[in-house]
């Protein structure tokens, strides 16, 4: 199993945007047939941070997922909304 967990500090003015485009992606992603779990998370502290949990059967799930066209017209909208770190990490 993959396990991606993407953070997104969100530009001030930009939450609603940012919500309404992630929306999209997060239930296109849930779809997919690799997907085990494609959850937003906000940060209870922090306003304006979120975390993408994600988990994928496999890595050839998530380079399908990667090559979507809902993640490869989204993911570029989503890079000028919110400053953007990605961490992967596989199951032991």
């Amino acid at each position: 199993m993959i396990s991606i967990v993407a953070k997104f500090i969100v530009n001030e003015g930009e939450e609603s945007n940012f919500l309404t485009k992630i929306d999209g992606l997060i239930k296109a992603s849930q779809a997919e047939e690799g997907c085990i779990e494609y959850l937003l998370h906000k940060d209870s502290q922090k306003p304006l941070t979120y975390c993408l949990i994600e988990k994928w059967k496999d890595q050839e799930a998530v380079d399908i997922h990667n090559n979507t066209p809902h993640f490869t017209t989204t993911v570029p909208t989503l890079v000028e909304l919110a400053k953007i770190e990605v961490d992967v990490y596989t199951a032991l």
